[in-house]
């Protein structure tokens, strides 16, 4: 999970301005034809979604795409992307090479028409590529457009050709450089500033998506350089169990309910399917699908084809074994996905995806390809493996018991909200706006906390809703469990967005959701388990960027007349320096602990004055990784949390004694 600093300012509406204009002011002269790659570089992210961290990373992953492809199919099976100095990177492979000759269409070499030409490429003739990621044919010319500078080298027949690019616009002719052995392709580019304001690869992030690669496409070797400094770094991916290695790596330092994996794959109506899953002892489940080895982050057909496979086989072979009796309703979907993790992966002839980034599938093939086929080795596995199909299923039925306390104490907590005449707890104080764009909920630690932030305050945007003490650690209990808490009953009501099954993002209150704690020991788990809490029950809303946290100011520092906040170590450093040089004979540091240590017009100034304040807006870069944060944080198991302590002990500032 993510934290993005943000400062909020004041919008300044101005007023439309309507002018009349004749009909003649509007001619041929004022439609403008973008020509090649122009369109490209016009609207950026209409191709690769955003010109944001996710795009600039976006741009790596479309030429690895096509390396994979290749790979898919039998020609490929080493990988090499390397991150060099001032922006370059560098991605080889030993597929069979962009052909060089001459396009009959274009009359241009076909590498050159390759990179410069949008929806030009062998994947749309279906004889080359079976399968593919790249099913628009503009992946690397879209990398081509989006580049500073490009350069493209091709190994085939014993030569090596090269051609290079300036955003998207040929440089030079393809010219045969030199002799070689074997065939590849290798493209170097260089992201252009005038589209990504901020070019800075994450190695981390490259590293999470070139191994979630590797689990998917049994037999590639991927490498991955960071030449960037001057100690070079290196790593490498194979893995010869594909997804079901992949399932062991998401559920590594957890406990499985059946600990043979389930695997089934095989050809289904022309679709290609691979399934993997297990159950852990957690509540939370974790599915992730992907079409032709690209990631569905919003799922589709092959997904929902998933899941309908099991569910049903799961009913089906807990009646037929008695584990169901017969006046048992059958388990449902959220039943049966308790504490699942599952890879679900189709390689399919001519994928339909929803937009160029492809984050969901839409062929109704492949929903039924993969119900069919997961139905049938599944119920074979359950078969062979009772034990393991005891196991789930009794897990599948303790889920559907909770589900339904959690339903009775939800509609009590609902109820409640209703007969009180639809009236908010008592604790909050509530602001006077009724449009949720424009209100903001301080959710604070404690009554006097409570008691400052409400004189502080704007009445008319902004509301105040106290917690007495820590609320419960959400990650060791279940929604009947957690709602017999009084603080997330309030928190529930206040947020009017219900919880669980009943959720709805559209009844949201405040779009601004604010965090704000002492900046102690007690405050920061305070902070931790409110973001669980969210991050459980609640992900729609950080999703939506609502949530975020309070940076009250660390330290008051008066110099003479001089007075400021600070609000980091660093800061205050600087600031003393700054006085020191001044040659101010005394400094008075104070260090705020506790938001009750400031008055109201402190508060106020520092902490929620959308004019002055600082907040820290929370979000979730990978799913998976906070997941994991999460269990060790706060889970059950004791021995990975004192790995992390003792791993991070050093890095600890401030530490209350």
């Amino acid at each position: 999970m993510a934290r993005k600093k943000t400062k909020t300012k004041k919008t300044v509406r101005k007023k439309k301005v309507i002018r009349k204009t004749k009909s003649s002011d509007y001619t041929a002269k004022d439609i403008f034809v973008l020509k090649g790659l122009e369109p490209v570089r016009k609207r950026p992210a209409m191709y690769i979604g955003t010109t944001g961290p996710e795009g600039l990373h976006h741009l790596i992953y479309e030429i690895v795409d096509n390396s994979i492809d290749e790979a898919i199919v039998g020609h490929c099976d080493e990988i090499t992307v390397t991150l060099l100095p001032e922006n370059l990177i560098k991605v080889v492979d030993n597929g069979r090479g962009i052909p060089v000759d001459i396009h009959s269409q274009t009359r241009k070499s076909t590498l050159e028409t390759i990179m410069t030409t949008l929806h030009a490429g062998a994947k749309f003739g279906g004889k080359v590529y079976q399968v593919s990621g790249g099913l628009h044919g503009v992946g690397i010319s879209v990398v081509c457009a989006l580049s500073k500078y490009m350069r493209a080298e091709i190994c085939r027949d014993g030569k090596r050709y090269a051609q290079e690019y300036v955003r998207g616009k040929v440089k030079s002719k393809v010219k045969k450089v030199g002799n070689c052995r074997g065939t590849g392709t290798t493209i170097i580019f260089e992201p252009d500033e005038q589209i990504f304001k901020e070019i800075n690869f994450s190695l981390k992030r490259i590293l999470d998506h070139l191994r979630q690669q590797a689990y998917l496409t049994k037999g590639v070797r991927i490498v991955v350089q960071d030449w960037r400094k001057k100690e070079k770094k290196e790593y490498t991916f194979y893995f010869e169990g594909g997804i079901v290695s992949y399932v062991k790596h998401l559920t590594r330092g957890r406990t499985l309910r059946n600990p043979h994996i389930f695997y089934g794959a095989g050809p289904k109506n022309g679709v290609l399917v691979e399934a993997a899953l297990c159950y852990t002892r957690e509540f939370e489940f974790y599915e992730e699908s992907f079409a032709n080895n690209i990631y569905t982050k919003e799922g589709g057909t092959h997904l929902t084809g998933f899941r309908t496979a099991l569910t049903r086989t799961l009913n089906d072979y807990a009646r037929k074994n008695n584990l169901l009796k017969e006046n048992d309703t059958n388990l449902s979907g959220q039943d049966v996905r308790e504490g699942l993790t599952a890879i679900i992966s189709v390689k399919i002839k001519e994928p339909q995806f929803e937009g160029q980034t492809k984050s969901k599938l839409g062929n109704t093939e492949a929903r039924l390809a993969v119900d069919s086929l997961v139905s049938e080795t599944l119920m074979d596995f359950l078969e062979r493996n009772p034990q393991d199909a005891k196991a789930i299923i009794e897990n599948c039925v303790l889920s559907q018991k909770a589900r339904n306390a959690a339903r009775a104490a939800r509609e009590t907590v609902l109820r409640k909200g209703i007969l009180d005449g639809l009236s908010l707890p008592g604790k909050l104080a509530d602001c006077t706006s009724k449009d949720p764009e424009k209100s903001e909920l301080y959710i604070v630690e404690g009554e006097s906390a409570g008691g400052s932030g409400k004189q502080a305050r704007n009445r008319r945007f902004q509301a105040i809703l106290p917690l007495r003490g820590k609320i419960l650690n959400i990650e060791r209990a279940r929604l009947d469990k957690i709602l017999t808490s009084k603080e997330i009953k309030s928190l529930v009501i206040a947020l009017g967005t219900s919880i669980g099954e009943d959720f709805n993002l559209e009844k949201t209150r405040y779009h601004k959701i604010i965090i704000m704690t002492d900046s102690d020991v007690d405050g920061r788990h305070i902070t931790t388990l409110l973001l669980t809490l969210f991050y459980r029950y609640f992900k729609p809303i950080i999703e939506a960027g609502f949530l975020y946290i309070a940076q009250p100011p660390l330290y008051q520092i008066r110099a003479g007349k001089q007075l400021e906040y600070v609000y980091t170590e660093d800061g205050k450093d600087r600031l003393i320096k700054e006085i020191k040089k001044k040659k101010v004979s005394k400094i008075n540091i104070q260090r705020y602990k506790g938001l009750g240590e400031m008055n109201p017009e402190q508060l106020w100034e520092t902490t929620m004055n959308p004019e002055n304040r600082t907040l820290l807006q929370v979000n979730i870069e990978s799913a998976h990784r906070a997941d994991r944060i999460f269990d060790v944080l706060m889970g059950k198991e004791v021995a990975p949390r004192k790995k992390f302590i003792q791993t991070h002990a050093k890095k600890v500032k401030n530490l209350d004694i």
